[in-house]
């Protein structure tokens, strides 16, 4: 009897357990096709690997009349893009290529999904970039540096043999947002990458992304020839390390044809590079460059410099890269990250853009959130991304924004390109939180088209993920919309930055100044806080970084009457008493700030928990305890700061705000043991 209410038990459960919603579907939740449709259906030609997923994406799930998937060479001009038109009979996508294809099908389930009008369709889509790639900084341990979801993805003491069904599950989710790269391994890259043995498991993932239209390449450690192949030294200009990467990079391409690239930090936070030869970053790129050449691949160098010096870590990349304009091969890009400290909550854009007039550009973004509470808190990132492309760089005049430096609109560049580092791993939702695949998705739309508006991503992405009803969407989109700024004010609001806890970047520290430690490695070298006020002089009379800027930027940002507000004491130390535009003084500002930002939290969790009724209980619950330790976070960031600052400012705490409920003794003796590789 007990074991027949056992299989009873274990009868009723399974539905449940059959349909969890645990968040590994991310964004792809359609409903299977109600009848199944069938492939009379669906009219294509010709049969490949890519035109297959394709075809079975529609089989599977779309719910309309006829598609007719339909490949032109007319289109090449499209690149990865496509037609989708309605006639009476049909809907067809055409395409120059079958990528083209899936990614228009993918296009026409988001449409049904998001419960779109489907009746009259005219849309040619073509892609912001060419080269729109994801950069894992994973380990080949396991472990992935910066990383809040888990260990890696890439299982490769298993490979080449055995094969995780996540490999092509990610395929497909990328490939649905159009992202069509990928690099396996970190930038602080380990020599074994390039071993033979390693290389043969790469093939066996490259051959898994194929079919979905994905690209794979590697992050290689500059010493690897004297590393792995025994040489005396990795100088770019010696005949033997040339002929050793030339050699390797054969090897590469022998097993995996269509293989990217490289992705190089070099001289950088103690990685090697061509400096240590006494040779340029172009030396170092170039060398790379023409071995790669012949096979059609790219070296993407990363622009993240910067050694201990007494001038302006904001200022290095500018003053290392400059000189070298025009001096890179033309299959060389220089990858930039967004602002010029180290992916903040807010900076103002890397004055890098627009300044190499002679060299490619890339954008490179943080999807996974070291410096934004982990996968602990919720902040949509599609308004930081969406700032800084639009941000105008004045370089070829007004309108020279960002976006258009490097996507090729307003300069003639053999490759566009644009990175995110990824926010992936192993955990079951694959991000660590169900709101950080927003921010997966996000870089995805941006990267295929960087005119979507953040409104339009955030529409998007609840609805597919959750439910299309309004009393869901409308107020998860305000949050969504929201929360970055919210977390830019309960950390640093006002252009304060960098003043993290040491290391591991996770809550607040603005007190860190290790005796003998790096200053441009400590909270105080950012925001200079003295009796006299707070923030950093970058004008003239300081660091002078607003001359890396073009005019009129430079005098704008120059100038404390002029500078945004929410970058003044990013480019200004500010008097305690200096008026702000709405009449507080600044330290009445910024204790404001803080409090607003955890007001705003705690709009969050109201806001969640009225939704109980829409989602799945997994789900619901997995994000409210988030937002309880987002909350809490932002009290103690709140407290910390404005603690700390008033040992500085003499001033009291506005009585309109909500007190202090730590003791900012209490809060120094705070070591929290976290490591990169959570």
């Amino acid at each position: 009897m007990r074991n027949l209410r056992t299989y009873l038990l274990i009868f009723l459960l399974f539905p449940l357990i059959l349909f969890a919603e645990d968040g590994s579907k991310l964004w792809l939740r359609f409903p299977d096709s109600q009848n199944g449709i069938s492939a009379a259906k669906i009219i294509s030609k010709g049969k490949n690997l890519t035109l297959d997923i394709a075809k079975k994406e529609l089989t599977t799930y779309w719910q309309g009349q006829i598609v007719e998937l339909r490949t032109e060479k007319s289109l090449h001009y499209l690149k990865d893009g496509y037609r989708i038109y309605s006639t009476p009979e049909k809907i067809v996508i055409s395409a120059g290529k079958q990528t083209g294809l899936l990614y228009g099908v993918y296009h026409i389930l988001r449409l049904q999904q998001t419960k779109s009008d489907i009746s009259h369709l005219n849309i040619t889509e073509k892609p912001s970039y060419d080269v729109r790639i994801l950069n894992h900084w994973d380990n080949l341990d396991g472990s992935v540096e910066r990383g809040y979801a888990g260990k890696s993805l890439w299982k490769w003491d298993d490979l080449p043999n055995k094969l995780s069904p996540r490999y092509e599950e990610y395929a497909r989710a990328n490939a649905s947002i159009g992202i069509n790269s990928v690099v396996f391994n970190n930038v602080n890259a380990s020599p074994n990458m390039l071993r033979t043995d390693y290389l043969q498991k790469v093939k066996v993932l490259a051959d898994i992304f194929r079919p979905y239209g994905i690209r794979v390449y590697l992050s290689v450690n500059f010493s690897s020839p004297k590393v792995l192949g025994g040489l005396e030294n990795s100088d770019p200009l010696n005949k033997e390390v040339h002929k050793w990467w030339k050699d390797k990079a054969a090897e590469i391409y022998k097993l995996i044809p269509d293989f990217g690239g490289f992705l190089v930090k070099a001289n950088s936070e103690g990685q090697p590079g061509p400096q240590d030869y006494g040779r340029t970053h172009a030396d170092g790129a170039n060398m790379m460059a023409d071995v790669l050449k012949p096979f059609g691949g790219i070296v993407m160098w990363r622009a993240f410099v910067y050694s201990p010096s007494k001038e302006d870590r904001a200022k290095q990349a500018y003053l290392e890269f400059l000189p070298l304009d025009g001096k890179f091969r033309d299959n060389v890009i220089v990858q930039i990250k967004n602002g010029p400290i180290d992916f903040q909550p807010r900076e103002p854009f890397n004055p890098l853009f627009g300044a190499l007039k002679k060299t490619s550009e890339m954008a490179e973004f943080q999807i996974t959130q070291e410096y934004l509470g982990f996968s602990n808190h919720l902040v949509f990132l599609a308004p930081l991304f969406k700032e800084t492309l639009e941000s105008d760089t004045y370089a070829d005049g007004k309108g020279s924004t960002v976006a258009k430096i490097t996507d090729g609109s307003l300069r003639n560049t053999k490759i566009t390109a644009i990175a995110g580092v990824a926010n992936i791993g192993e955990d079951t939702n694959w991000t660590g939180n169900i709101f950080a695949q927003a921010n997966w998705y996000a870089f995805g739309r941006l990267a295929w088209n960087h005119e979507l508006s953040s409104e339009k991503i955030a529409d998007e992405w609840i609805k597919m993920t959750f439910t299309n009803q309004q009393e869901f969407v409308n107020p998860v989109k305000d949050m969504m919309l929201s929360s970055r700024e919210t977390t830019v004010d309960y950390m640093m609001p006002l252009g304060l930055h960098h003043i993290f806890a040491f290391d591991h970047h996770y809550g607040p520290e603005p007190w860190g100044d290790i005796p003998g430690g790096r200053p441009d490695w400590m909270p105080v070298y950012y925001h200079k806080a003295d009796e006299n006020g707070l923030g950093f002089d970058r004008t003239e009379t300081g660091s002078n970084a607003v001359s890396q800027y073009f005019p009129p930027l430079n005098a704008i940002f120059g100038n404390i009457e002029t500078c945004p507000e929410n970058l003044l004491l990013w480019f200004h130390h500010v008097p305690w008493t200096y008026k702000m535009k709405d009449g507080k003084t600044l330290w009445e500002e910024i204790s404001f700030k803080y409090d607003s930002g955890v007001k705003n939290v705690r709009a969050y969790q109201k806001t969640w928990d009225k939704m109980e009724p829409y989602v799945d209980a997994e789900r619901f619950r997995q994000i409210q305890s988030k937002l309880k330790v987002q909350s809490k976070d932002a009290v103690w960031w709140k407290d910390a700061c404005l603690l700390y600052f008033q040992t500085f400012s003499k001033m009291p705490i506005p009585y309109e705000i909500e007190r202090p409920v730590h003791e900012l003794d209490d809060l120094k003796k705070i070591k929290l043991d976290l490591k990169h590789h959570n």
